[in-house]
């Protein structure tokens, strides 16, 4: 099939609205916008910056000032169980960063399989159409084989039937 041939009857099967796959003429059905979709909505990307939010339990001071004994006890108080809090929050955090990192383990291992299973689904396909080619090659000799037992069924059934005329003949 000439590369004309292939295209207009790409375009054509494509224009009759036909859902027929067109591998053969080096098509594809990959989306980059499903390639490139966030694996969350809320994902960070350059997209998606997120936030710029941050944590401030006491508010700025921005003047000097005096401040009495309860104030300085309830602040060393809130900063003790603060500082407690991030010691917590840091282990929290990290401990989110490690599951990130898994789960993106798991992701790459999971598209290094697919690409492994698409690989082998080439390598199949090439098989296939070598395969099929191998079998186009022999139709002629198949075709040769069914003219020659055509023959032979012939000069059998022309035999028989000379041998059929000649008992007649006798009886």
């Amino acid at each position: 099939m000439g590369i004309l041939a292939r295209i207009t009857s790409a375009t054509k099967s494509k224009s009759s609205g036909s859902n027929e796959s067109s591998l053969s003429s080096g098509g594809h059905g990959i989306d980059k916008n499903q390639v490139l979709a966030p694996t969350d909505p809320t994902v960070i990307n350059p997209m998606n910056a997120g936030t710029w939010d941050t944590v401030r339990t006491a508010p700025v001071s921005h003047t000097p000032r005096y401040f009495n004994k309860a104030e300085a006890d309830a602040l060393k108080q809130l900063s003790r169980t603060k500082r407690e809090e991030a010691r917590q929050a840091k282990r929290a955090y990290k401990s989110l960063k490690t599951l990130e990192q898994s789960d993106a383990q798991v992701h790459t291992a999971h598209r290094s399989y697919i690409k492994g299973v698409a690989d082998s689904e080439l390598t199949k396909k090439r098989s296939d159409a070598s395969t099929a080619r191998h079998l186009h090659t022999l139709r002629p000799e198949y075709a040769r084989l069914g003219f020659g037992l055509d023959r032979a069924e012939n000069k059998a059934q022309q035999r028989i039937d000379e041998l059929k005329a000649k008992i007649k003949e006798k009886y």
